[in-house]
C-alpha cells in the first residue's frame, strides 16, 4: 500500500479544528486542544483522517511530536489524492 508524507504546521488552542490550506508544500492546520500529553497530535490525526475519508490508523505523526512543524505519513493515498481531498489541487 503506498504512503505519502506531508509537512504540517499546526496551531494548537485555536477557536476551531480546521484545515487552513496549503502554504507551498506545507499544510496549515488548527486544532482546539492544547499541546499537552500528545492531545494536539491525536486531534491532528483525527482531523486529517476525517477530512481524507480514511481510518485514523492510516495517519501517523512521524516527526515533530513536540513541535509545531510535523511530518505526517498517510497510508493508501497518493500526494495528488491527498491534495484533492484537502482542497489543494
Amino acid at each position: 500500500m503506498p504512503a505519502v508524507r506531508i509537512a504540517i504546521q499546526i496551531t494548537p488552542r485555536a477557536a476551531a479544528d480546521r484545515i487552513e490550506g496549503w502554504s507551498g508544500e506545507e499544510l496549515r492546520v488548527r486544532v482546539t486542544v492544547p499541546p499537552v500529553e500528545g492531545r494536539a497530535n491525536a486531534a491532528l490525526v483525527r482531523l486529517l483522517a476525517r477530512a481524507l475519508g480514511i481510518a485514523p490508523s492510516r495517519v501517523r505523526v512521524l516527526a515533530g511530536a513536540t513541535s509545531r512543524r510535523k511530518l505526517v505519513e498517510i497510508e493508501g493515498l497518493s500526494l495528488d489524492e491527498v491534495k484533492v481531498r484537502l482542497g489543494g489541487a
